[in-house]
This record gives structure tokens, sequence and C-alpha cells, in this order.
């Protein structure tokens, strides 16, 4: 499929990437789950490598060749001037290109849990910023999914997808019903729920990780609330990081991180 040059940016061809909210595209009609925005081609790569399709490119420059090369002929490259894409976006494509991906149909939590060691939920983490870093940091350390509660902010949202650098389209992860019955897929799967928490009955986090369970799953909750009462009560263990210099807690992003590499070593 060739290239198409754009000259007008009320073409209806370039709906997609004219200021559609998330929320939006997530609800784009004429398609069966949505769309979401991959920016830049190491995230377009990351997206077609996890097996996600993409249904048309806008490419600036040399990134025009790039794109064609990852999307193959089958998928349209809009193209044309910067000012002319800034204008249709909102913003300049200062990564060369943006992609308008199709949203995957997300797995049942059992599938994501069934060859799961060590996995990570997010319970109402609101801040699409820290999603996407959390997702960046237990995708390097090595966690096998990250499920998140009903309120937590969408992974495929733009922001997240930009700060995890494509990781949330490499790290297997689905959305989570209520917690009874979460703890009852837990449970039934042979996972032990561990969660961050500043309670008096916490634990270390060093003596937890040294004598930590086969599958553990890592509870994390929004900055300033916390974990709710019900994700406490279905925990199986309450861990706490030390602090020092009189700090009580770190960013959520980081907690995951330190959580998750404790764990690695363990």
């Amino acid at each position: 499929m060739p290239v198409i040059e754009i000259s007008d940016p009320s073409d209806p061809r370039l709906a997609d990437y004219s200021h559609l909210t998330d929320v939006a595209l997530k609800k784009a009609r004429d398609t069966e789950h949505g769309l979401y925005i991959a920016e830049s081609a190491l995230v377009l790569e990351r997206a077609l490598r996890a097996g996600h399709r993409a249904r048309s490119v806008l490419a600036l420059g040399a990134s025009v060749d790039e794109a064609v090369a990852l999307v193959g002929p089958e998928v349209i490259v809009f193209s044309g001037p910067g000012e002319l894409l800034e204008q249709l976006t909102g913003y300049l494509l200062h990564r060369g290109l943006i992609a308008s991906m199709h949203r995957p149909a997300l797995p049942t939590p059992e599938s994501l849990l069934e060859h799961a060691r060590r996995v990570v939920i997010l319970e109402n983490v609101a801040d699409p910023t820290n999603v996407g870093a959390i997702f960046r940091s237990v995708a390097a350390i090595g966690a096998d999914a990250v499920l998140v509660t009903p309120r937590c902010s969408d992974p495929f949202y733009r922001r997240a997808i930009r700060v995890s650098m494509g990781t949330v389209l490499q790290v297997p992860w689905t959305r989570l019903g209520d917690w009874p019955s979460t703890r009852a897929t837990l449970t039934t799967a042979g996972f032990h729920i561990a969660a961050l928490a500043l309670e008096p009955d916490a634990v270390s986090l060093r003596e937890f990780a040294a004598t930590a369970p086969e599958r553990v799953a890592l509870v994390l909750g929004a900055e300033g609330e916390g974990l709710t009462r019900e994700a406490l009560d279905a925990a199986d263990t309450i861990v706490h990081i030390p602090m020092a210099h009189g700090i009580d807690s770190l960013n959520v992003a980081a907690t995951a991180a330190v959580a998750m590499f404790a764990l690695a070593q363990g």
C-alpha cells in the first residue's frame, strides 16, 4: 500500500490522530476492542512483536521508510509537513512517527497465572505515569504478569505507554474483578498474596524475601491513599520496606522496583 501524503488535517482518514482522548480511542467505532496510540518506532516495534495490529501510521521524514519496513505493505502510512501534522495531533512528532493500534483482547487472569511465579497487582493506581513507570521497572526485573483493579488507570493510555517505553506491550496484563474473586483466583493458582503497606503487623521485605513462597503476588496501592481495607484483608502477608532518615514511604513505582528486586534475589 503506497504512502499517502496529507495536505488537509481535516481528512477523515486521520480521525484516529486528531486530538482524540484515550477514552475516545478506547471506544472507537468499527473496532473490536478499541484503539491505542504507539509513539516512536521502538514502541511500534514492541507492539508488533507482541502480536498487536497497526491500523495506520503517521510518520515524518526518514521515519516514513522505517514505518513501511515495520508494518509492511498492508498498513496505510500517512505523511506530510511537520507543521500540518502538529496542527492535526496537537504536538510536534519529535519521535518521528505515531501509530494507531488495535487493542488486543485482554486475557483471563487464570491464563496469566498458570505459568507465572511473580506477578504484580496494582490497586487503584490512577496516575498513568506511575502505571507506566511500574511496568518499566517490573518488566526489567522479571515480573511474569501485571494485574490491575477496575479503578486502576489503563496501561494502554498514551502516557503510560510512553513512560513505560513500550513495556506495557511486553508484560502480559489484564483486569481483575473484586477482591473476594481475586483472592479465590490467586489462591487456586497457588499464589501467596503479599501486600505492601505500613501496617503494625507488617514484616520487613528483607525477612519476607528470604523465605518467599514459590509463587508471590505483590499488591501495591495508589500513592496517598494506599491499599484499601479489602486488599489488606485479602493478603496472606503484609510487607513493609524499612526506611531511614525518617522517611515513611517511597513512590509507588520505586516500591514496585525495590520489592521485585528483593524477590528476584531470593
